[in-house]
């Protein structure tokens, strides 16, 4: 190891325990902090900002990064050396002062989203937006982009990828996803979901979504579980990792399935190699490949027909009276009915992918000029319409129903698809890998495909960048036909197609 490596560890270090302040008090914005916290917690957000992006952008680390890259590395430092100069050749075209303004205005705006979303109230949070777009545009032109502003923000999230290659993967999907819809539309099945609007105890839901995601693998010495008014999976180290659900009394299965999606995400960081913490070695290597975690484990095992070979009984035992008329097969049907819906972490799995078109649209003609911030209702709604032939009667249910926006977060969402057609790719190879993986999961014996996970892809850190990642994992690169052909298969049965 070579004395400038060692001194560029040593600031990745700092930084790192900074940011993983700024992220417990991100959590903390979400959970627990009082409302009236938020433009204090801006102000503080800011500094922490600042003060890590002046030290990842130092001439001390710029020469640390140039002056470790000729010296004798081994394949992992070589990884680091790698994954952090390419992360200071971004930030360092950041000025300090924008960043702060980034982090001090997202602060506010995440509980201007908040109320405004409480009170279906956009106008109240237009403004927020509008500052946010602009910081953003800011970050594109500092950064630079290939084509279209769209491009710099979206490598945040999916490094290597850009915004013509996202519309070319959702023009491919389109076709068959609308071709499915239809075809399920017609079948004339329609199954039994009554018993998902009754009354479910909370802590009751808590509970067995606690369950889960222990046979899962995750670990809640390692982690915790919390409410949010929107959920997600933050963390500070390989062993402090927090998710976060939402819950309804009608709505058993919105908590159960965020609760096994943000313990997906949160498995992918538990199962980060704690000797290189810290370190891109040990750090997710994109979100499309994060969300492939979290979209696996709540699609392709928690509403699969083995898993509820298992759990099924289980939930009755959690839930008798609620559960006591209802069969497995009208349960299994009920939690894969397919039907245009107003929430996308609510969308069954066929239609998922038109909310994140939408969304990707709307970023995308927000940056070119072609959407007013203004008109992002009348917009939204017309695009429902449009894809899944609904609309919302007000704007919580519609354009305020993420939080993203909030966090200035452009450029996101498009990774959610991804997620799907990774996770379909990966799955396909983990059941290859391991033959009775299904039988596995119908006794509930869950930990093979964790273990499979863990060595495949999480423990290999930042190692290969995403598209290289699927060919070492799977023998090729990215394919969608992995994903309509399961998509085809599971709900041709289900529908009698």
């Amino acid at each position: 190891m070579g004395k400038q490596y060692d001194r560029m560890l040593t600031i990745q270090q700092e930084v790192s325990d900074i940011n993983g302040a700024l992220a417990l008090m991100g959590w903390d914005q979400e959970t627990y902090m009082p409302a009236k916290g938020a433009s204090t917690r801006g102000r503080q957000l800011a500094t922490l900002s600042g003060i890590a992006h002046e030290r990842f952008t130092s001439t001390e680390m710029g020469s640390a990064i140039e002056e470790a890259g000729s010296e004798e590395l081994t394949v992992d430092q070589q990884v680091n050396q790698r994954e952090l100069a390419w992360t200071y050749s971004r930030s360092k075209r950041l000025p300090t002062a924008l960043v702060k303004d980034l982090a001090e205005t997202s602060s506010i705006a995440i509980q201007a989203w908040r109320d405004a979303r409480e009170n279906s109230d956009f106008p109240a949070f237009v403004p927020h937006v509008k500052k946010l777009l602009a910081l953003q545009t800011q970050v594109a032109e500092a950064i630079g982009y290939a084509e279209e502003p769209y491009d710099a923000l979206l490598e945040d999230y999916e490094p290597g990828t850009s915004t013509r290659e996202i519309a070319e993967t959702f023009e491919a999907l389109r076709t068959p996803l609308v071709a499915l819809v239809d075809r399920i539309r017609e079948s004339g099945v329609s199954p039994r979901t009554d018993f998902l609007e009754r009354s479910y105890p909370i802590e009751d839901q808590r509970k067995f979504g606690v369950m889960v995601t222990e046979r899962m693998g995750f670990d809640y010495e390692a982690g915790r579980l919390d409410i949010s008014a929107h959920p997600f999976c933050t963390h500070t180290g390989v062993h402090d990792v927090r998710m976060t659900t939402r819950y309804t009394p009608t709505l058993p299965t919105q908590s159960l399935f965020g609760i096994i999606h943000e313990a997906g995400h949160g498995l992918y960081e538990q199962g980060q190699d704690p000797s290189f913490e810290g370190l891109p070695r040990a750090q997710a290597v994109s979100l499309g490949i994060h969300e492939s975690q979290s979209r696996m484990w709540e699609n392709l095992v928690g509403r699969s027909r083995p898993f509820w070979n298992h759990f099924f009984p289980e939930i009755v035992k959690t839930f008798p009276e609620q559960l006591s008329d209802v069969s497995e097969e009208e349960f299994y049907a009920a939690i894969n009915n397919v039907t245009p819906s107003l929430i996308r972490v609510e969308a069954d799995e066929v239609t998922y992918n038109l909310h994140i078109l939408l969304r990707f649209e709307i970023e995308r003609g927000l940056f070119t000029g072609t959407f007013a911030v203004e008109d992002l209702p009348a917009v939204w709604n017309e695009k429902m319409q449009d894809y899944l032939g609904i609309a919302p009667d007000d704007n919580r249910e519609g354009v305020l129903q993420d939080i993203h926006w909030s966090y200035g977060s452009f450029g996101y969402f498009p990774t959610y698809s991804l997620g799907n057609l990774y996770a379909s790719q990966f799955f396909a190879k983990a059941c290859a890998d391991i033959p009775d993986l299904t039988d596995k999961i119908s006794s509930g014996n869950l930990l093979p495909l964790r273990e499979w996970l863990r060595t495949h892809i999480h423990d290999l850190g930042m190692t290969y960048r995403a598209s290289d990642l699927v060919v070492q994992v799977t023998g090729e690169p990215l394919n969608a036909d992995y994903f309509v052909s399961y998509l085809n298969e599971k709900f041709g049965a289900l529908y009698g197609l």
